[in-house]
């Protein structure tokens, strides 16, 4: 089973995520970008160093996606994948970063990064505001982080009409929840 782990920053999905691996230790703990040698650099690019141009930060990450897919998910498509983000937030964030973009022009440029595989299910948590600025206020703000509550905010609501857009299999959970809620939550649905 393929799971990815969306939310925008600070929403606790990578604490979840790591929960869930505990709880299946057998399972591949990747992430996007920087699940492999290339993601690892691209990361550092995108987030740290800043990308001036949008069409340059869009192939970024659909390269890191085509890499991943090609050393992560494919060859470990028979166990477990735990992905923390995907193409949900890839394609939330391009539409945000550029009016014109359509949703299904991105669609189809994630599938092909992915060779047509998308996840089986996907675990959205959900902010709000006040959890946004609590938990960025204990964290050095990235590149992305930098452009505000407010576009954060705008990114969760686009990875909805995503999810919606492509038929996957998702929950949305309420991030201000307790840590132990929402693992059982995700176990549930797991399930």
């Amino acid at each position: 089973m393929y799971v990815v782990f969306e939310g925008v920053d600070t929403s606790g999905k990578s604490t979840q995520l790591d929960l869930l691996h505990a709880h299946f230790p057998d399972a591949i703990k990747t992430k996007e970008p920087g699940g492999t040698v290339l993601g690892m650099t691209l990361r550092e690019l995108i987030l740290h160093k800043g990308v001036n141009n949008h069409k340059t930060e869009l192939f970024l990450f659909l390269a890191d996606r085509a890499e991943h897919y090609k050393d992560i998910i494919e060859p470990s498509y028979d166990k477990m994948i735990l992905s923390d983000r995907g193409l949900i937030s890839g394609i939330a964030y391009a539409l945000a970063n550029h009016k014109s973009y359509e949703m299904d022009f991105l669609i189809r440029l994630n599938r092909f990064a992915l060779d047509e595989t998308l996840p089986d299910k996907v675990v959205l948590l959900l902010t709000n505001e006040t959890l946004i600025k609590e938990r960025l206020g204990e964290k050095n703000a990235d590149f992305i982080e930098k452009r505000g509550i407010a576009y954060l905010l705008k990114i969760q609501t686009i990875m909805i009409d995503v999810l919606e857009a492509l038929a996957i299999d998702y929950i949305t959970i309420d991030a201000s929840k307790t840590r132990e809620l929402i693992h059982q939550e995700i176990k549930d649905f797991i399930a």
